[in-house]
């Protein structure tokens, strides 16, 4: 295992004997310094090694992927349905940005590639597979259907990256992996992203990268210590108003609700009242998703509503604050939630909302994840509430009941601040036809996704 040094200056990619086609073509984009991941990535997947890369949302890891595999392309030729490399997600919105940020890369190569996933008509892409296409990125469900109607074949793979393999497996999807790496040629390379790396990611890695190189940045357990985390308390019939002043002061947020209704109806009450939402989550379409996130993006909507599972599509910078409008099952969810702020070095808040009897719980969420919150109550809470003014009022937490501190865990240091993972587990996925996960969505009054997702 390598343990990366973060104090030691970057490289620049012209650095890392990449082509000078795709250096001059970061260097366009102004990506002149690979990040830690993709510094300790890339020459050892060059040198055609397998590889599993431990890092959080954020790191950089699409290019430390993306960039070595196109590497191994570039120059070689691909027969009809036959691809020569293979990238699989869990979330088709993953696959879509995985797509965009490989494509002028993609292209200056003369490399062809193309989006396998559910949700959009399947003969396109089955038309489109057969011609030469060099790269397949992909969510395992459709790429399934596609092998079982002899559409495309992997037996002409040279390199699989799996990406998101925590995620992966969390919605279910360990099987069908398991049997997508297993058509691929025993010996052809493969890199592996996770956030962590026991339970089924361990399985694959065994099975599948027994002899691997191991690089990791930012622990699961570090602190990201541009992250200031409050919780905010309010009574069940001001919560929406609460959100609304909260959102309103602090553009540019992402707002977790439990269920996909919740987040319609959230997303329409706030831009009823002026502040513009948009939602995502599992009951839209797919382009009704794209088109969602691209207003966020552009900043035609201030604010977008999610569901857990929908949040894996959900990798756009600059996002200022992060609420979690209902608080999430588990603390792996909590951290995966407040992931989508303070990213790339970046400062951002998490604000969690809760109801007075509903206080202890969310304690005791935070403290299994490691954070110390700051506590408002909304009625006494500062006007605007910006997080700003948010990081300089409140109180400290108070101290749990005794049965309630053993059950937590151990004390987080004081500060406010808090870390940061992605192995949030979810309640579905729109990746693919994930297994096991039916009960849990029952549960959670949600349907199952679709089998080719």
């Amino acid at each position: 295992m390598t343990q990366i040094d973060r104090g030691v200056s970057l490289p620049t990619f012209d650095d890392l004997s990449l082509p000078d086609g795709l250096v001059r073509k970061l260097a366009q984009q102004e990506i002149v310094n690979p990040s830690p991941i993709q510094q300790a990535v890339i020459p050892a997947a060059l040198e055609g090694r397998n590889v599993l890369g431990r890092a959080r949302t954020g790191s950089g890891k699409t290019l430390a992927f993306g960039l070595p595999v196109l590497a191994r392309l570039a120059g070689g030729t691909s027969r009809p349905k036959a691809p020569r490399a293979l990238i699989l997600l869990p979330t088709r919105e993953l696959a879509i940005q995985v797509h965009t940020a490989l494509l002028p890369l993609a292209q200056k190569m003369g490399l062809k590639h193309t989006t396998v996933y559910g949700g959009v008509p399947i003969n396109k892409q089955i038309n489109t597979l057969k011609g030469s296409i060099d790269l397949v990125i992909a969510t395992p469900g459709r790429l399934t259907d596609l092998l079982d109607r002899r559409c495309l074949t992997l037996d002409g793979i040279e390199i699989t990256v799996l990406d998101e393999a925590d995620h992966l497996c969390d919605l279910g999807f360990f099987k069908p992996i398991d049997a997508l790496l297993s058509r691929t040629p025993k010996h052809s390379q493969r890199l592996l992203l996770s956030a962590t790396l026991d339970g089924d990611v361990d399985k694959l890695v065994r099975r599948h990268l027994p002899d691997h190189a191991l690089f990791e940045v930012d622990q699961v357990e570090d602190k990201v210590e541009t992250m200031e985390h409050h919780v905010l308390v309010t009574e069940p019939t001001e919560k929406t108003r609460t959100a609304y002043e909260l959102l309103s002061a602090n553009p540019r947020s992402i707002v977790f609700t439990r269920t996909r209704r919740g987040a319609t109806r959230l997303a329409k009450q706030l831009t009823q009242k002026g502040v513009t939402a948009v939602d995502m989550h599992g009951d839209l379409s797919q382009r009704h998703r794209e088109r969602n996130l691209a207003q966020f993006t552009r900043g035609d909507a201030t604010v977008i509503v999610a569901t857990d599972v929908a949040a894996r599509g959900i990798h756009v910078d600059g996002i200022g604050l992060v609420v979690h409008y209902d608080a999430p099952a588990e603390h792996k969810a909590y951290l995966h939630r407040s992931g989508r702020t303070a990213r790339a070095g970046e400062s951002g808040s998490v604000v969690t909302m809760t109801t007075p009897d509903a206080l202890k719980d969310v304690m005791v969420l935070q403290r299994k994840a490691g954070v110390t919150a700051r506590h408002h109550q909304a009625g006494s809470a500062p006007s605007p509430m910006t997080a700003e003014s948010l990081a300089t009022s409140g109180t400290e937490a108070p101290e749990l009941p005794a049965d309630n501190r053993s059950r937590g865990g151990s004390a987080p240091a004081r500060g406010g601040r808090g870390g940061q993972s992605r192995g949030g587990q979810s309640r579905g996925g729109q990746g693919g036809r994930p297994q096991g996960n039916r009960n849990r969505n029952r549960r959670s009054g949600s349907r199952p996704p679709a089998r080719s997702n």
